[in-house]
């Protein structure tokens, strides 16, 4: 407060002070209130609610992320590597499964034989079987013995000759099923020498030969899904350099400011790769779940195209029942913890090469 002097009674008289006009560079004539008037007051009130309002903002900027979600890695991205998990999955359950149907093959195969017996003329031959097998079944080694009749072994070849009537005239060998101890199995050197010398013709076919081939194929599945995931995991490399080069461009000027304020490359990088990572874990189990369901429709959609039941039983016998079981599933996990480490890793490395060759 000021004072002035009244001539009439000689009292210091206390006022407050007039206000002085001011022009605003956005606004007309204003007045600037003193501390102490209604208008001052008002102005503090507001300015006091006016830090709040600041507070609020700089903090919605320090959560705001650096890579927006609808930039250049939105949906476009997703996509693609959605696709990209699709045929990884698609592929790693396919090995699997065909890797656990040649398991239970050679695991069928290495727990027994089979032995042939050559149909000549002027030969009982249901009594020659029915001696081989009496003399199999006493052997070390042996768990159980059967003998295949003649409709078994038409059978048998009716995907090759088809059905007909001339097998009953054709001389079809016997066989018989001999099915081996898993824990101390025979030794079939042994056991074929003394077949050949009590029974001249009878044959051991221990399916060495079969056993070779189905590891052979298997091997070569591997192999083939192997290098499709190489692929897969390269296309999705180049894909996610590509993005980060596209959001480092488009984001050019967030970065700058973030330098300018003291941000390091590391905590750039950081937030980089959290973006890409959201991103690989939600494509990937996307993709992964519509594997899943392309596993579960499979024989359905083999029975729709016209294959009809011998062509699904013949999928079944291929690649087991056309499903997948736990550690199926878990392995499908895996391919999408992979894809979403790669895509992480791989932004991480563009950003950090992107930064350094601008200094």
């Amino acid at each position: 407060m000021s004072g002035s002097f009244d001539k009439p009674t000689g009292r210091l008289a206390t006022q407050p002070p007039r206000t002085r006009p001011e022009v605003g560079p956005y606004q007309g004539t204003r007045t600037q209130p003193t501390s102490g008037s209604r208008t001052g007051l008002t102005s503090r009130s507001d300015a006091g609610g006016s830090e709040p309002r600041a507070r609020r903002s700089a903090r919605s900027a320090t959560i705001a992320p650096v890579v927006p979600a609808g930039s250049v890695t939105g949906r476009s991205l997703t996509l693609v590597i959605t696709i990209m998990c699709f045929l990884a999955s698609l592929t790693a359950g396919a090995v699997y499964m065909m890797n656990q149907s040649a398991s239970d093959w050679l695991r069928g195969m290495a727990s027994e034989v089979t032995v042939q017996l050559e149909a000549k003329e002027r030969t009982d031959v249901d009594k020659l079987v029915a001696e081989v097998t009496g003399f199999l079944s006493r052997q070390p080694g042996v768990a159980k013995v059967r003998a295949l009749s003649i409709a078994d072994a038409a059978q048998l070849l009716e995907p090759w000759l088809g059905h007909t009537e001339a097998l009953s005239a054709l001389p079809v060998p016997r066989l018989i099923a001999v099915e081996l101890d898993r824990t101390s199995p025979p030794d079939f050197d042994v056991l074929r020498a003394a077949l050949a010398n009590n029974f001249p013709g009878a044959t051991i076919d221990d399916h060495r030969r079969w056993q070779q081939q189905i590891r052979t194929i298997t091997r070569s599945f591997a192999l083939g899904g192997l290098a499709i995931l190489l692929l897969v995991g390269a296309a999705t490399t180049a894909i996610i350099v590509s993005a980060t080069k596209s959001a480092m461009a488009s984001n050019r000027d967030i970065v700058e400011v973030l330098h300018f304020v003291g941000a390091t490359d590391r905590f750039i990088a950081r937030e980089f790769e959290r973006h890409f990572l959201r991103l690989g874990v939600r494509a990937g189990v996307v993709g992964a779940l519509w594997a899943i369901l392309v596993f579960l429709a499979m024989p359905a959609v083999m029975e729709l195209l016209g294959g009809g039941t011998v062509t699904v039983a013949e999928l079944r016998r291929l690649i087991g029942v056309a499903s997948l079981d736990l550690p199926g599933y878990f392995l499908l996990g895996i391919v999408v913890l992979v894809i979403a480490a790669l895509c992480m890793l791989t932004s991480r490395i563009g950003v950090y090469r992107i930064l350094n060759s601008q200094h």
